[in-house]
């Protein structure tokens, strides 16, 4: 019963997180030349729809103490963590649409906390909205060190990759210049990129990785079989999400 609550929990909320990620990336794409990178008068992850609601909602937390902090974008607010975890003290940070640096701007929310671990799952929304992988790297790299500051155990969840059609029909009406496969080709090599470097930090300052492209690649795109719609999971691919989570859980004995 606890799998079945859990799933139609995840297809409810994706279902939700979709609908809104969709209303961020036409803004994104409509508001820059999606070949070049983006340039707006003002930080993006202040100018995503959904990031005043997520934290309205984090100030409404009464919570004072989380083991565990799973904190994202809608991949991470896809899933009830508690559920698929098995637990009750995990707390999910996810806000949908999110980038790096609107993470580092809400991080007093996960130290309060006072978390033993957090998940940090981010960056595609950053590598689809052009940002350059050096500033989502700097930003993703503050999030950890402000972690590592405050004694709480980072884990570093490599970026996902993209379907080779994601978006393929929105694309193909308000851009039918574009390639749709190259471009999500281009996206994800723009990913590989970040996630070289990324590795390279966690190996010199011995930070545990998951490495969820390993297990949900078919060449350099996500598989179909695992997604709902080229980047959110389905319950097959929260299914390897959990157990990479779990690995990691049962190292620290938590």
């Amino acid at each position: 019963m606890l799998k079945i609550k859990a799933l139609n929990t995840i297809t409810k909320l994706i279902t939700i997180t979709f609908l809104g990620l969709l209303a961020f990336c036409a803004f994104t794409l409509n508001a820059v030349d999606v070949k070049s990178p983006i340039k707006l008068d003002t930080a993006i992850y202040l100018k995503n729809p959904n990031y005043k609601i997520g934290i309205a909602l984090l100030k409404l937390n009464k919570l004072k103490h989380a083991e565990i902090v799973m904190l994202g974008n809608s991949l991470t607010h896809g899933a009830n963590w508690n559920e698929l975890l098995g637990r009750t003290s995990v707390v999910e940070e996810g806000i949908v649409g999110d980038v790096l640096e609107g993470f580092y701007h809400r991080m007093k929310y996960v130290y309060k906390l006072r978390p033993k671990i957090v998940f940090v799952m981010g960056g595609l929304n950053d590598i689809y909205s052009w940002v350059p992988v050096e500033t989502i790297y700097k930003d993703y790299i503050k999030v950890i060190n402000g972690l590592r500051l405050r004694r709480i155990i980072p884990v570093i969840q490599l970026t996902t990759y993209s379907t080779e059609y994601y978006a393929k029909d929105w694309l193909n009406n308000s851009h039918p210049e574009i390639n749709v496969k190259k471009y999500n080709n281009g996206r994800n090599k723009e990913v590989d990129k970040l996630n070289r470097m990324l590795r390279n930090y966690a190996k010199v300052n011995n930070i545990d990785i998951i490495d969820l492209n390993a297990k949900t690649r078919r060449g350099h795109f996500l598989k179909h079989e695992i997604t709902l719609d080229g980047i959110h999971f389905n319950d097959k691919g929260y299914k390897i999400w959990v157990r990479e989570v779990n690995k990691i859980l049962k190292k620290y004995k938590l």
